[in-house]
């Protein structure tokens, strides 16, 4: 397939060079507290509030864009390599994707390991969407990033499966941003795009692997999306910066979905790194990214479609 190619414009190159240089020491670097204090620089969305809840029987927060629908809702699964990252400290980012979206969000706490290993997380985010589904939710649309890209892109598949049978709702889109598709660690990237990098190594990724997967097979379709079946998924929009060792994840995944015929779209940002779309307000590709996400979202969407006629 043919990706949709950014350019990487001056502005953002010099902005790129200094985030380069502040992440340079802690490059590869898997620590709970600093990774959640680095994703809660995000800025806050104007007119979005937040507020703790719990989904399915798992706590999380919800982002509540002023005027939106009652009827739809986003289940955005947050990044971190299956054992960092808070609901909490993703509020203002899952916000600002609401805002863009123009619907409200929850971001569920999904168990992390070593503590919970696989398929805690897959678990969870089958109860969020289930509960969702209870809260009388008509449309859910799922997005996330990294790690929570690649459960995202799990639960698509799962969730698709159980509507062809009747048993639930199947989710209006998926929209994810740099995902982990391939814990098994084949991608060309890791070694190619190791230098580049500024923020992952294939070290870190191994050891997180590792920990949420122990001995099970890294191949299994519940823990790396690119060996399940892509037939059957709703419409899928990739988002995946070039300077970043996940890049082959994103475009091998992208790849076997338009072979088996999909809807889906990838979008490769030059000179961009692992989720750069959390960067809103220091690099204007970012916003440029969430904006697109989000008129993905509101395309995919029935309800905020009829929303603008009114």
């Amino acid at each position: 397939m043919n990706p949709v190619l950014h350019d990487l414009s001056d502005s953002d190159r010099s902005t790129l060079a200094q985030l380069r240089a502040m992440a340079a020491p802690s490059k590869g670097v898997l620590e709970r507290a600093a990774f959640d204090a680095v994703i809660e620089h995000t800025p806050a969305a104007e007119g979005v509030t937040h507020e703790a809840g719990a989904v399915g029987g798992v706590r999380g927060w919800w982002s509540r864009p002023a005027g939106a629908p009652a009827a739809a809702a986003i289940l955005y699964l947050h990044g971190g390599a299956y054992v960092l990252g808070s609901a909490s400290a993703y509020r203002n980012f899952v916000g600002q994707i609401a805002h863009a979206a123009g619907l409200s969000a929850f971001a569920p706490d999904y168990r992390l390991a070593p503590e919970h290993r696989f398929p805690a997380a897959v678990e969870d985010a089958q109860s969020v969407y289930r509960g969702l589904g209870e809260l009388s939710f008509s449309e859910i649309l799922l997005v996330g990033d990294s790690a929570g890209g690649g459960l995202t892109l799990v639960l698509a598949a799962l969730a698709s499966a159980a509507a062809r049978s009747g048993r639930q709702r199947a989710p209006r889109a998926a929209a994810v941003m740099s995902p982990w598709t391939d814990l098994a660690l084949t991608g060309a990237t890791l070694v190619s795009k190791a230098e580049a990098d500024p923020f992952l190594t294939p070290a870190a990724l191994q050891s997180a692997a590792l920990q949420y997967l122990g001995a099970h097979d890294p191949r299994d379709p519940l823990a790396s999306p690119l060996y399940g079946d892509p037939a059957g998924l709703p419409p899928v929009m990739i988002q995946v910066g070039e300077d970043e060792i996940l890049l082959d994840d994103a475009r091998r995944y992208a790849e076997r979905v338009a072979r088996a015929g999909g809807d889906i779209q990838l979008h490769q940002w030059a000179g961009m790194p692992h989720v750069f779309p959390a960067n809103i307000g220091v690099l204007g590709a970012a916003r440029q990214a969430v904006d697109e996400l989000g008129r993905f979202l509101r395309q995919h969407s029935a309800i905020t479609a009829m929303e603008s006629f009114k």
